[in-house]
């Protein structure tokens, strides 16, 4: 069998009703309107907590042709999501080990050339994905920060959406920006979306009320949308030291008042069964949505 004849294969084999027999991750989105407020240490540390749970966790870096993550960890990965798609890796090659084996898939230059690739190599992509998340319990989305097509589609895609936003008036201006686009974005089909809010680096938990409160208002008053406030995490010099560090704050500093708060929303997420009964679409999902947005952009 050659190469195009597996590649058809596969495609063949997307098309198959999935059965409820194989294993999908619980798949958790973290995002944030503007660069700088902590998204991707916020990412690490709720996998730590997760991690701690008795979890599997991977995380997936999709903020592309950046490498936060991978920076924050330490570590270079060998290789990342283009090596599986154009020279034949096997997701598993791909997967860097993290603190406490915290799985870390980087997504280098891997998608955002979605769409200069063929349906054939998107489908064979997705089917590699899909093995992803049935390789894991939790698998946590970095993306980029701001509106972007790439950041939208993930969201669009995703059943469960964190939002980093911090006290700052650029953070909050921009969470709603990203709010109002995902609003704008929603297709036909896609209902009942919920993001959860997570205040970063306020100075208590009434800042971090009136930060929600802030921005529930002008969603709740001009978006269909529903905000839910999930936690906060309290400007603690810890999470600064151990970005220094490369080492995630809950390992460096297990007593600091940052872990405490990140702990606290882990257990609050493994709390609510609700939402592990939803459909799980999945990160493959999203890529097929973004593949097929930009070809009609693109016709």
């Amino acid at each position: 069998m050659d190469q195009a004849e597996k590649l058809r294969a596969i495609v063949k084999k997307n098309n198959i009703e999935m059965t409820g027999e194989k294993k999908r991750a619980r798949v958790i989105t973290v995002t944030s309107g503007k660069g700088g407020v902590g998204k991707s240490s916020l990412s690490i540390n709720l996998a730590v907590q997760l991690k701690k749970c008795g979890k599997e966790v991977v995380i997936f870096d999709a903020d592309f042709g950046l490498a936060n993550i991978e920076v924050m960890f330490g570590a270079i990965p060998k290789y990342n999501l283009s090596d599986v798609v154009y020279r034949g890796k096997d997701i598993k090659d791909v997967i860097i080990d993290g603190p406490m084996d915290i799985g870390f898939v980087s997504g280098g230059s891997g998608i955002s050339g979605l769409g200069n690739m063929n349906r054939e190599q998107v489908m064979y992509l997705v089917e590699k994905l899909r093995e992803l998340e049935e390789m894991t319990d939790i698998l946590i989305i970095d993306t980029g920060a701001g509106i972007s097509d790439s950041v939208i589609e993930f969201l669009l895609s995703s059943e469960e959406i964190l939002l980093v936003t911090t006290p700052e008036p650029t953070s909050i201006t921009d969470s709603y920006a990203l709010l109002k686009t995902l609003n704008a974005r929603a297709r036909e089909g896609v209902k009942d979306i919920t993001v959860k809010l997570i205040a970063n680096r306020v100075s208590n938990q009434e800042e971090a009320n009136h930060l929600f409160h802030k921005l529930n208002v002008v969603v709740n008053r001009f978006l269909d949308l529903k905000l839910e406030f999930l936690g906060m995490v309290p400007w603690d010099q810890c999470m600064q030291k151990s970005v220094m560090q490369q080492k995630p704050v809950s390992m460096a500093y297990p007593e600091a008042e940052g872990t405490r708060a990140i702990e606290k929303i882990a257990n609050k997420i493994l709390g609510n069964r609700e939402e592990e009964k939803k459909e799980k679409k999945g990160i493959a999902a999203a890529v097929m949505k973004m593949f097929k947005s930009r070809k009609k952009t693109d016709a």
